[in-house]
């Protein structure tokens, strides 16, 4: 999980180096945008994916990245071996689909997409269900005070088939994260499967809830 940051000598991109799956990964960030910052949940689940490949097997797995940001996480999926789609707002695809483009390039079996998803906004339109199948839900740093975490568990709940398992790394801040927890214990079975208490980071594991057992 060690960074460096390396200052631009040549061009006016600065970045962010990363070492996970045996690669370096160059991130191109903007401090002026919460976005285009590696922030640590995105680091922890990084290392969770690298540590676990056993027991989360990535290869050849439909995964989206919600809240891609950077696309480090992305990045790392891709790398070992799952079929990424990374998702965020449209102002923050041109940074994502660089760092994507730039740290996959033959080095990944499936080239990844960029993709724009709003939470909540057209759902049905740009990620219908019916051919729309992922394996894994990838989230890290997504729950935090803005006001559209009610349109976070809608997303949740749209691209979540029953086998679909969320893999969500969230920093613990206000009272509110723990508010957005009870919600989602309402709707999927979740399942706390690593903790960084010095980081006060959790990582959780969710599947939709069935609901003959409700």
């Amino acid at each position: 999980m060690a960074r460096c940051f390396v200052p631009t000598v040549i061009t006016n991109i600065s970045w962010e180096g990363f070492h996970f799956v045996g690669h370096e990964i160059r991130i191109a960030e903007a401090t002026d945008c919460y976005g285009a910052v590696v922030w640590p949940s995105a680091l922890v689940l990084c290392y969770f994916l690298e540590t676990n490949v056993k027991q989360y097997n990535m290869a050849d797995k439909n995964v989206i990245e919600i809240g891609a940001g950077t696309g480090l996480v992305s990045i790392v999926a891709s790398l070992l071996g799952a079929q990424v789609t990374a998702t965020d707002l449209p102002e923050l695809l041109g940074n994502l689909q660089y760092n994507i483009s730039h740290n996959t390039k033959a080095k990944s079996k499936h080239p990844p997409q960029v993709k724009e998803l709003s939470w909540g906004v057209g759902l049905d339109q740009h990620f219908p269900r019916a051919t729309c199948t992922f394996d894994y839900i990838l989230a890290a740093d997504v729950v935090y005070a803005h006001p559209f975490l009610d349109q976070l568990l809608l997303t949740f709940q749209h691209l979540c088939k029953e086998t679909t398992v969320i893999l969500w790394a969230m920093r613990f801040r206000l009272d509110k994260e723990n508010r957005f927890v009870e919600q989602v214990k309402e709707l999927f079975d979740l399942e706390e499967i690593a903790s960084f208490p010095s980081l006060n980071i959790k990582l959780y594991k969710a599947v939709k809830r069935n609901r003959g057992s409700a």
